[in-house]
């Protein structure tokens, strides 16, 4: 499924203003869904339809090593109902974003997905069987029936399982634990996000309650006093229930360990890592190379403090725009021609789906009452197109928006043209890479083209700080998340205190508290607690991975050749034709080396440079 609503925290906990009634939005900048289904009817009646088809599985129940006919038909079925199945599901899930008010828009997303579920109930004898016949017979049957070619990556994706699935008791056991193992999350969830009894606080004369999407409002705000009663009143609420988010943190990462051990993996960071194919050195590499190079953080907060003219730095300070935001609007228009421009470099098929997605109506534009709120780009349409969520309001974070999705989309887009609907699916691990490339050739576009010496700090500043945030930050918590999983499985017990006694130390440590660079309060020690990411299993780092990966790429693209760029062509039409990191590597970014690092890295300290440049000629 490559429905990405990879957010950022700042996005999860953003609110989206409302300004007019779908109807009253024209057509144009509405998606248009009946290249889907040119109504709901006929979706009903595919839906039907492919309902109907599931029971067909039921025959090759039991019978998959019997012969290679009987594995090719079974698998051919298997692949052609999940086809389908994303184009349907597809279908009601940005019908319900486009209006969550929609009652019969949620109720058709929540019988589709009922749907779902029982394709995944029919289908989910299969990996079992094939790992039952084993690889010796599989690799005969493909040498009998030159069909089972197409399947032959993706069934020794699947016989690779072998050593972490159990006996057929044991994995019936465990799959019955799924009815409780999201329980500390959604536990979290709840108290976060509803029950937490969040202060209200009076800011610029306004009464605010300064829950999640405030305190991300608020937080970079240009008045220092705002700040410094934003941060302790906020985190100050987490520190009264640190003990309650200890405990359910805590259960998480058992819960991380107790999978990961009864799957027969060496440690949680392993069994998290390895359905991507990732090696765990990729993981242990970044949170090094981040250490190894936090003189450069810290380079760039003394930058920072002298920008804003700060007699001390301190952690409220680290969201302030360093540059005060440039008045500058971008007619969605003008922001459609900027992009093809930044974006010309990939040439002439990029552009040509560019053109489509603009023409054809791939995106719903403007925000309206009830729309969900964000955005996301959706690939899972096989055999149509990616479509893209935005709630575009003129200014500069909405261009870079609109140029990131459509990262997401081109990649969707390539790898459903160039590769068979088996191998088109990109893992999660290479999902944000396409997006921040095409953020990287935006922000290079516009730096080009800058006349202004304020538009040109600006977005070297939004640049430095969306490393800081995406590399350095997320690096942080990938550190974090590693050092508790392992105490953990060494048979540690964790509270609450004990967390925030260790976030403190490495938050300390990549801010330079103790070098006085910039001043962290003990009270942020309880920032753990305010992290949803902490509840996905070693999710964050990808984060940072896929910047470092996509900042080199575009390098090379940007300062190459047409070699470079067909390098970066050849890994959004990759798929999952391979591994993720052999994919990277062919496009030139190997994350098992220091190379993409050093780059990045570069990129960071040259843009330094020019900020100190521009902030003397200013004087």
């Amino acid at each position: 499924m490559k429905f990405f609503i990879l957010m950022s925290l700042a996005m999860l906990f953003s609110l989206t203003a409302v300004t007019k009634s779908r109807s009253d939005i024209p057509e144009q900048f509405k998606w248009n869904l009946n290249d889907l289904y040119p109504s709901v009817q006929v979706f009903k009646q595919k839906r039907a339809e492919f309902s109907k088809k599931i029971d067909k599985l039921a025959k090759f129940h039991g019978k998959l090593g019997n012969s290679p006919k009987e594995l090719k038909e079974c698998l051919d079925l298997f692949f052609d109902l999940n086809r389908e199945l994303d184009r349907l599901t597809t279908y009601v899930s940005l019908k319900a974003d486009q209006d969550l008010g929609n009652s019969e828009n949620q109720k058709l997303k929540n019988e589709t997905f009922n749907v779902a579920r029982k394709f995944a109930e029919a289908s989910s004898f299969i990996q079992p069987e094939i790992i039952s016949i084993g690889e010796k017979k599989i690799n005969e049957f493909i040498k009998k029936d030159k069909g089972l070619q197409l399947y032959k990556l993706m069934l020794s994706r699947v016989l690779k399982k072998k050593k972490h699935i159990l006996s057929e008791k044991e994995e019936a056991l465990l799959a019955k634990t799924s009815m409780i193992s999201d329980t500390a999350y959604q536990t979290f969830a709840i108290l976060s996000f509803t029950d937490m009894p969040f202060p209200v606080v009076e800011l610029n004369g306004e009464k605010v309650r300064l829950n999640q999407a405030a305190y991300t409002k608020w937080r970079s705000n240009p008045d220092i006093k705002i700040r410094n009663i934003v941060f302790p009143k906020f985190f100050g609420t987490y520190k009264e229930f640190e003990n309650t988010f200890g405990t359910l943190l805590y259960s998480q990462v058992k819960k991380d360990w107790f999978y990961a051990s009864a799957e027969k993996y060496n440690s949680s960071l392993e069994a998290a890592l390895d359905p991507n194919e990732v090696p765990v050195k990729v993981y242990t590499q970044l949170v090094k190379e981040i250490n190894d190079n936090l003189p450069s953080l810290y380079r760039y907060l003394k930058l920072r403090k002298k920008m804003l003219g700060l007699k001390e730095l301190t952690y409220a300070d680290l969201y302030t725009p360093l540059v005060k935001s440039v008045d500058v609007k971008y007619d969605y228009k003008d922001a459609q021609k900027i992009i093809l421009n930044a974006l010309k470099p990939l040439g002439k098929e990029y552009a040509k789906y560019l053109n489509r997605a603009f023409a054809e109506r791939w995106i719903d534009v403007y925000p309206n009452d009830g729309k969900k709120g964000g955005a996301y780009s959706s690939g899972n349409a096989y055999d149509v197109h990616p479509y893209i969520l935005l709630n575009y309001n003129g200014d500069y974070e909405s261009l870079s928006t609109l140029a990131h999705e459509l990262g997401h989309s081109m990649h969707s887009m390539f790898s459903n043209t160039y590769q068979p609907y088996v191998y088109s699916d990109y893992t999660i691990f290479v999902a944000e890479v396409a997006s921040t490339f095409n953020e990287n050739l935006l922000n290079h576009y516009l730096l080009t083209h800058a006349k202004d010496r304020d538009m040109k700090l600006f977005l070297l500043g939004h640049l430095l700080e969306n490393i800081r945030q995406t590399i350095f930050r997320q690096a942080m918590f990938a550190e974090f998340e590693l050092e508790i999983h392992k105490r953990v499985e060494r048979g540690e017990a964790l509270t609450g205190a004990d967390l925030s006694k260790l976030y403190l130390k490495i938050v300390r440590k990549y801010y330079g508290h103790d070098k006085g660079i910039c001043k962290v309060d003990d009270l942020y020690g309880v920032e753990w607690a305010y992290i949803p990411h902490f509840y996905y299993n070693f999710y964050v780092y990808q984060y940072a991975t896929s910047l470092i990966a996509s900042t080199h790429l575009a390098q090379k693209v940007i300062h190459g050749n047409q070699k470079d760029v067909d390098e970066y062509l050849g890994f959004i039409k990759s798929g999952c034709s391979d591994t993720p990191i052999n994919i990277l590597r062919k496009a030139g970014a190997d994350l098992e080396t220091d190379v993409p690092f050093k780059t990045t890295m570069k990129v960071f300290n040259d843009t330094m440079d020019e900020i100190e440049k521009l902030l003397k000629e200013k004087n």
